[in-house]
């Protein structure tokens, strides 16, 4: 009867794991999800307020938040804007971040091309506009608010003419300026286009002139950023 008992329960062992593999093995693995990734929002931003160490600087928090995320082999471009100064030209945050499709971290395509992610059918929301990490960004009514994204861009996701600024410096400044901000959530004060849109909401303010760690924060931000992969 105990060689029995114990045959039998050797069998079930047996089955138990011979299960638990198979599902193991038909579960697609995090990292080689997260490596079709080609879109998301950061999980945090370089600290510095606006100050991004101009585009380059941006860029580069992005790729190297996709390197920790799995999706290194990529050439990422923040979602940025800038303003002719200094006898450069401006520079439209929809003309560096590449073709598309974009996808989540989930696998959950947002827009199709540029056109698709300037338009109004777009599938950018609170629960597909995902860090790296695959994670929902705080948004309204979430404590801290943190759906505040920096993109110094109008809603067709061109720059802003040069004079009043909305780049906080072509993102080299965390003290006076201000920055144009997106809705990661699409919700704000009112139900209306501004508070929904996910690029060109409203402009950064704050006590420290409008460019800082803190001044973001006051309006519900965190530094952070859209991350689009060009190729």
């Amino acid at each position: 009867m105990i060689r029995i008992a114990r045959s039998v329960t050797m069998s079930g062992l047996a089955l138990a794991t011979t299960a638990l593999v198979v599902a193991l093995l038909a579960a697609p693995p995090a990292q080689a999800q997260s490596a079709d990734m080609t879109f998301f929002v950061t999980s945090n931003g370089p600290g510095k307020g606006a100050d991004l160490g101009g585009l380059d600087g941006a860029d580069a928090q992005c790729q190297k938040l996709a390197q920790a995320g799995g999706a290194a082999a990529k050439t990422w471009r923040a979602y940025l804007s800038t303003q002719a100064a200094d006898g450069k030209p401006a520079v439209n945050a929809k003309d560096r971040i590449g073709k598309g499709p974009w996808q989540n971290a989930k696998g959950v395509v947002i827009a199709k091309d540029v056109a698709d992610l300037h338009g109004a059918a777009n599938n950018l929301t609170k629960q597909t506009a995902l860090s790296e990490k695959g994670e929902v960004i705080n948004g309204r009514g979430d404590t801290p608010n943190r759906h505040d994204i920096l993109t110094g861009s109008q809603a067709d996701g061109t720059a802003f003419a040069a004079g009043d600024d909305k780049t906080c410096k072509n993102w080299t400044s965390s003290t006076q300026g201000a920055a144009m901000l997106g809705h990661a959530d699409r919700q704000g004060l009112r139900d209306d286009e501004p508070s929904r849109s996910w690029n060109s909401s409203h402009p950064s303010r704050g006590p420290d002139g409008g460019c800082s760690q803190a001044d973001l924060k006051t309006t519900g931000g965190d530094g952070l950023l859209y991350c689009f992969a060009a190729n």
